[in-house]
């Protein structure tokens, strides 16, 4: 099964049919996906009126330094051309009213569904984070403090869960600056190691797209420039959700 997933995924650039579907999968349609995509996408995927929880809010559990950095950047959202984006505990919560294009939709009588880095919901405990996007610079900024389960040398952060979040800021990234949905490769060098509660600083930015495919790079970094963690570098595939029906 996972075998047949990825040779799925692989084919996505291609107009060709899945394995075991008779379906054929669209093709991005460049001319309208960057004119008009963006600003949908940022009304879809932050949602004004909502009941789900925002998980990318200030908790007793913040360190200092993530708490001040969150305020610069609440600040520069009123006029600096930034977005403060929501994160629910599922990536169904920010496509509501859009689907997986045929043949890539599961189904499941299961209901707690959870995007990965939501899957500790114990407040400081694993991963605290929030991004915020750039529109017409196509770039993020994630600030992360990693919690003691996300341990891997002692009294540091494991190199999984900061593996873990990159991919997680480039598809929010890929998503909204031009309809990424799925990651084709991440590479990573890692130079130091990051505490335990403290900040790191996510600086992901678009590189270039092209062939239907985003290319973006990341630094990952302490507040104050001193200290790099990580440099790492991804490749999204563009392709358009579909609207879903209504029953």
């Amino acid at each position: 099964m996972i075998r047949r997933g990825v040779q799925a995924i692989a084919r996505l650039g291609h107009p060709g049919a899945l394995p075991g579907a008779s379906c054929v999968l669209p093709r991005l349609d460049l001319a309208s996906a960057f004119a008009s995509s963006t600003d949908n996408l940022i009304s879809r995927f932050c949602l004004q009126k909502t009941d789900l929880k925002d998980y990318a809010l200030p908790n007793a559990s913040w360190c200092p330094d993530m708490l001040s950095l969150y305020q610069e950047f609440l600040e520069k959202t009123k006029s600096g051309g930034w977005i403060k984006l929501p994160s629910f505990k599922s990536n169904r919560d920010h496509i509501q009213g859009l689907k997986l294009p045929s043949g890539l939709a599961v189904t499941s009588d299961k209901g707690d569904w959870r995007i990965f880095t939501r899957c500790i919901p114990a407040e400081g405990q694993g991963y605290e984070y929030v991004i915020f996007f750039h529109p017409s610079e196509k770039k993020s900024v994630c600030l992360f403090q990693p919690g003691p389960y996300l341990e891997g040398a002692p009294g540091f952060a494991h190199g999984g869960s900061l593996a873990a979040i990159m991919d997680e800021t480039f598809s929010k990234t890929a998503y909204l600056a031009g309809e990424g949905l799925f990651t084709l490769s991440l590479s990573i060098r890692f130079k130091n190691l990051i505490p335990l509660g403290s900040l790191a600083v996510l600086n992901v930015e678009v590189e270039k797209i092209e062939d239907q495919k985003l290319y973006m790079s990341c630094v990952t970094q302490s507040r104050d420039q001193q200290i790099v963690y990580a440099k790492s570098s991804g490749v999204f595939l563009q392709l358009q959700l579909e609207e879903e029906s209504l029953q």
